[in-house]
């Protein structure tokens, strides 16, 4: 009789494909790397064919891994259907794992939690503050349930197949200024000291390309992914910025805001599983988040 193969050593296999290395796998999921590798090996045994093969000092799929990797997405896309099912018919109370870029931790998540306390009590919910990159790719791992992501006007992010995107809404981007400052536009900042997003993100990227279409290269003196130290440098008056407006919301920050060319904005949306997004617990977080954020824009709409 041929051996059934472990749905846990085949969830290995598929996190090896997605991470590259059986030392992140280990990582990943709280094993030891001699661990996953002995479950790997039992799982070749249970397939009957080798499923790895060296590169150099890790291993990696070879075309039969490659095969049984893609067999045991499907496989696991179909439990978590079963689990969402279940779900529906007698719902659980969790957890619901979020990914949040640091702005929807700061505004938006306490928004959605409060609503989720008067609709779904009892319901865990459990968050982290998580790179819009690291999150999509985590949701798609299995390392958390949604994500909460931004994209930049003209950068778009991948679309991680057996992800099902959300729009929350649109996030207004401004020329952030000291109250005092004699600043009245985007091109009046030439000779400003500005504050970023570190290099190599798209929030630098599309910033660099804004002040570059008025004509000049902006000096970027201060690196930071935190926005509120953004905040914080521009109200002091040691740099300027472009901001978000939800990195202004529910923060005592004192700044002048000013529209730049054309009113850009950012898209802050949400993403799961397609295999999970039936589930009752993530339908509900994930109507609390989109509740929340437009209870932000109504409250922080121009007057």
């Amino acid at each position: 009789m041929t051996e059934a193969w472990s749905i846990k050593r085949l969830q290995l296999l598929r996190e090896l494909q997605l991470r590259g290395t059986i030392t992140e796998v280990a990582a990943a999921l709280s094993y030891s790397p001699s661990t996953v590798s002995q479950q790997l090996s039992q799982l070749e045994r249970e397939v009957g064919v080798p499923l790895l093969q060296p590169d150099g000092r890790r291993v990696r799929l070879n075309a039969h891994g490659e095969l049984v990797a893609a067999h045991a997405a499907r496989v696991l896309a179909l439990e978590e259907e079963v689990r969402a099912d279940l779900d529906a018919l007698a719902p659980s109370i969790g957890p619901v794992r979020i990914a949040a870029l640091q702005t929807a931790a700061r505004a938006l998540v306490p928004r959605a939690l409060e609503i989720l306390v008067e609709e779904r009590p009892g319901l865990r919910v459990e968050v982290s503050v998580v790179p819009p990159e690291a999150g999509l790719f985590e949701v798609e791992a299995r390392g958390y349930d949604i994500a909460i992501a931004e994209q930049y006007p003209g950068h778009t992010r991948p679309h991680r197949g057996g992800l099902d995107r959300e729009l929350l809404g649109v996030d207004p981007i401004r020329l952030a200024v000291a109250p005092e400052s004699r600043i009245a536009s985007l091109a009046d900042a030439r000779y400003a000291a500005w504050v970023m997003e570190p290099e190599g993100t798209a929030a630098r990227a599309w910033a660099v390309q804004q002040c570059r279409a008025v004509g000049f290269e902006p000096d970027v003196r201060f690196a930071a992914a935190d926005l509120l130290a953004h905040i914080r440098l521009v109200q002091a008056g040691h740099a300027v910025g472009l901001v978000p407006d939800l990195a202004l919301a529910d923060d005592d920050a004192h700044v002048r805001l000013i529209d730049l060319p054309g009113s850009p904005h950012r898209e802050i949306f949400t993403a799961v599983r397609a295999s999970s997004k039936s589930s009752p617990s993530v339908e509900a977080t994930r109507a609390a988040l989109a509740r929340g954020f437009v209870g932000l824009r109504q409250e922080h709409a121009p007057e």
